[in-house]
């Protein structure tokens, strides 16, 4: 599980000459000699709390200095800095709906068996694993996923409001290697040590996770089975209600935006006025729904059940749990919300969304992948493309900066 505050992104470490540690043995010359101290007293602490002196060194085999770019990425978590429309364009998309469907029918067994026994609707697991590493997409890309030690290690180091979440992973990170799951070398995940295809910190992986394809490893970073088992033990374990959906879209009307933030029942919100968007009926029922407008005013309105708010401990940002709700709902076959997400442009369609990118390649201002994804990479290149052309470097992947791209290539 990603952290519910912290969130993604590896850097290749040469291995440099040998030196005597006391608790390791031989490891790596340190470039970092306030690094080197760190490490030997949490050596310390780490056997002190049954972690082996051979767990060490194995795991901090290579890990000579702290990570600087972990600290850059601290400060760039998208839930809480991105617009929710850039938010949802970027994750909940013609490629992230298709890529489910698809993955829905080559797992469905697992999944049949998956949501038989933790009562968890697939769409959701779906959705969540297309959140967070794309399908798994994410793990064959080296520069995504990172050391953990090291990781987990920089932030325990340098950053002070993390460090005492850092060291608690961290030493429940040497455990999961101590325990014979993943070996040391296959420690990889985000920069707040979140691992596997559905992104779990030490300490969730240590109390939920599942050995559900039976091989008697509970491994997430390998087996989808069990990285989907292991999501849907944590959403059981935290209140799911089975059968029921994460929450109703409704009719943003001026009654309803004065209840905004109000929990009533179902039956309560009905007997006020309140209507589900699309004509359809509202549930007389007593369960229970807080009102919200997450995109503010201008925006679709949601009544949201006890499940958003599950989906909540999985990433604690209501931006995530809504497009995680959202995107299952689409990989299920229902449709967009009646009520658009405010925005300065119109949508660019995912051919128009590859064309963009294509565009900024050849102008020498964008060299990573095109695949359609806005995401950092490709906003400082528009915004460099904008500064260029004339127009406001705001980022955004507007028509008017497409068709004046596509005339200069």
């Amino acid at each position: 599980m990603r952290t519910t505050k912290f969130r993604k992104s590896c850097i290749q470490i040469s291995l440099v000459a040998g030196m005597l540690m006391s608790g390791f043995g031989t490891v790596p010359a340190y470039a970092d000699a306030g690094f080197k101290k760190w490490v030997r007293g949490f050596s310390s602490v780490a056997r002190k709390n049954g972690v082996s002196s051979k767990t060490i060194k194995q795991a901090f085999a290579g890990v000579n200095s702290p990570d600087n770019e972990v600290l850059e990425l601290t400060r760039f978590q998208p839930e809480f800095k991105q617009k929710m429309w850039m938010y949802f364009d970027s994750r909940v998309n013609e490629r992230s709906i298709g890529r489910g469907k698809e993955m829905k029918r080559t797992w469905k067994s697992w999944l049949d068996r998956i949501e038989r026994k933790y009562g968890v609707d697939r769409h959701i697991l779906l959705a969540i694993w297309s959140m967070e590493t794309s399908y798994g997409e994410a793990l064959e890309k080296p520069k995504a996923m990172r050391n953990v030690v090291r990781s987990l290690s920089t932030l325990a180091y340098k950053d002070r409001r993390r460090r005492k979440f850092a060291r608690q992973q961290l030493i429940a990170a040497l455990k999961i290697v101590q325990s014979g799951a993943i070996p040391a070398s296959g420690l990889r995940g985000s920069w707040a040590g979140a691992m596997g295809h559905t992104q779990f910190i030490p300490t969730s992986y240590r109390a939920y996770a599942q050995d559900v394809d039976g091989n008697g490893r509970k491994d997430i970073w390998n087996s989808v089975p069990d990285a989907l088992g292991t999501a849907a033990n944590l959403l059981r374990r935290n209140g799911w209600r089975s059968g029921q959906t994460w929450g109703y879209e409704i009719k943003p009307t001026k009654k309803a935006l004065g209840q905004s933030g109000k929990t009533r029942t179902l039956a309560q919100w009905a007997k006020l006025g309140i209507r589900r968007a699309k004509g359809k009926a509202m549930p007389r029922s007593g369960q229970r729904a807080t009102l919200k407008f997450l995109a503010g005013k201008s925006g679709p309105g949601f009544l949201m059940l006890k499940n958003f708010f599950v989906i909540k401990r999985y990433n604690n940002a209501d931006k995530y749990a809504l497009a995680v709700g959202h995107l299952a709902d689409q990989i299920a076959g229902y449709g967009d919300f009646e009520k658009q997400l405010p925005r300065p442009y119109r949508k660019l369609n995912e051919q128009e969304r590859f064309a963009l990118q294509s565009h900024l390649a050849r102008l020498g201002l964008y060299d990573g992948e095109i695949d359609g994804k806005i995401g950092s990479g490709t906003r400082a290149a528009i915004r460099k493309a904008q500064d260029r052309i004339g127009m406001t470097p705001d980022g955004y992947e507007s028509p008017k900066l497409l068709k004046r791209l596509s005339k200069k290539t």
